[in-house]
């Protein structure tokens, strides 16, 4: 794991992870759309994902918020335009309900994505330690229940945050300040952990402890700012200077 270049910085309390892509697999659906479109199930995964990325932000960012949809929602969307875009007959076939059962088949398969397998392990260490954990995401209430139970996890993580109590996805500071209400605990107390950039970025900025999830030897936004930590694999989390152990049962103030 990479080390700051700076002075060591406070002691951490908690440690909030990202849901998808940090914790589930947003790509393992990847499999079941090349079975349904032989020859673009990788591509599919890969637009899918990051049109999704793109409608959070959209409706964020416009309108003050009036264009908000749950996260489920912009889910359907951005799959309803990656087949557009990918598949040559969606378009054609969308009205008559050709693709319906198809849509239907990954949506249900994004609902149970794939765990990555060390989540339980850092957890564990984690809880062990009596450090507080949580899921801060952009996922709303129903869709972070399903992959929490499906991935069996639900014992391991003191807080599931949703920005839908909010209307406002991340990058918007007020998704990531979600995360100190819940803990009672200042940014600089907490490490998040993602694995997406921009979400690592903004989290930064906002003043968390990030450790940045490099799992793909990706190079990092190119706007000035590194995150405070970065590193390959979830098992990273357990290397990060400062985790302070506290008493079992709760966030200390």
């Amino acid at each position: 794991m990479e080390k700051p270049r700076s002075a060591p910085p406070a002691p951490l309390k908690a440690v909030l992870f990202d849901a998808y892509g940090t914790l589930f697999d947003v790509y393992s659906v990847a499999l079941l759309a090349e079975q349904l479109f032989p020859g673009r199930g990788q591509a599919l995964s890969v637009m899918w994902r990051d049109k999704q990325i793109e409608y959070t932000q959209l409706v964020t960012t416009s309108n003050g918020g009036a264009h908000y949809r749950p996260f489920w929602e912009l889910t359907r969307a951005a799959l309803t335009y990656a087949l557009k875009r990918l598949v040559p007959d969606a378009r054609a076939d969308w009205a008559s309900g050709g693709f319906d059962a198809k849509v239907e088949q990954l949506m249900n398969q994004y609902r149970h994505l794939s765990a990555f397998p060390e989540n339980r392990e850092v957890l564990q260490a984690l809880k062990a330690q009596g450090i507080v954990t949580g899921i801060l995401s952009n996922g709303d209430p129903a869709m972070l229940a399903v992959a929490v139970k499906s991935a069996g996890l639900g014992d391991l993580l003191d807080h599931v945050i949703s920005v839908d109590t909010i209307h406002k996805y991340k990058t918007h500071p007020d998704a990531y300040a979600l995360g100190l209400q819940a803990t009672g605990l200042a940014a600089r107390q907490i490490a998040f952990v993602s694995c997406n950039s921009w979400d690592a970025l903004a989290a930064t900025w906002f003043g968390y402890q990030t450790l940045w999830v490099n799992r793909n030897q990706l190079p990092f936004e190119e706007l000035g700012t590194q995150p405070v930590y970065s590193g390959a694999s979830l098992r990273d989390v357990l290397a990060l200077p400062g985790l302070a152990p506290q008493p079992l049962g709760g966030a200390a103030a």
